[in-house]
């Protein structure tokens, strides 16, 4: 079972067939709010349709593929985060995150990419971390910013919400940069 502490308040565990009930809950409660940058919620509808999640999630986590993982804020779920996919050939692990409303502004994010990126490098021994941002979702470019990630482009139309496409900033992290600038 794969849990990484980050510090006093800030745990990451791998997501759980348990968790279904009360990840479900703070994806509704934040269901609004998280509408604007997120696409899959029209698909989580039901606490089943998280558990399929959790379920796939899991297996692509047995198969080396991607890690997902749920935020424990005080010991209670405020979000997920991971690596979306991790592509070993060319050593990149791309990070996805979201956070429940009500946890915004506690610098939760910033330290959980910030954990990710170190595990990536340090433990993966992988060479590359790419976060992938809409640009106009001003709040969760500040984390790959403050980070010292590098803006390397923007990438058009590259995501279909809803009503309408947004493009996406490309920012990466090589090992060789984040020895030197993030620690």
């Amino acid at each position: 079972m794969f849990t990484y502490k980050i510090d006093e308040e800030l745990q990451l565990k791998l997501v759980e067939s348990k968790d279904a009930k009360a990840l479900f809950k703070l994806t509704n409660e934040s269901r609004e709010y998280l509408s604007e940058w997120l696409g899959w919620l029209d698909s989580t509808k039901k606490v089943e349709d998280t558990k399929a999640f959790i379920e796939m999630s899991r297996k692509n986590y047995a198969e080396n593929k991607s890690l997902s993982t749920l935020i424990l804020y005080k010991g209670e779920i405020v979000g997920t985060a991971g690596y979306n996919s991790i592509d070993w050939t060319n050593k990149i692990a791309y990070i996805g995150y979201w956070l429940g409303e009500e946890y915004q502004g506690n610098g939760i994010m910033t330290r959980v990419a910030k954990a990710l990126t170190d595990y990536a490098f340090y433990e993966l021994q992988l060479n590359r971390v790419d976060i992938r941002v809409a640009v106009e979702n001003k709040k969760s470019r500040a984390i790959p910013e403050r980070l010292g990630f590098q803006n390397e482009g923007t990438i058009r139309q590259a995501e279909w919400l809803y009503n309408h496409y947004v493009d996406h900033i490309i920012y990466g992290m090589l090992k060789s940069n984040w020895t030197t600038s993030a620690q």
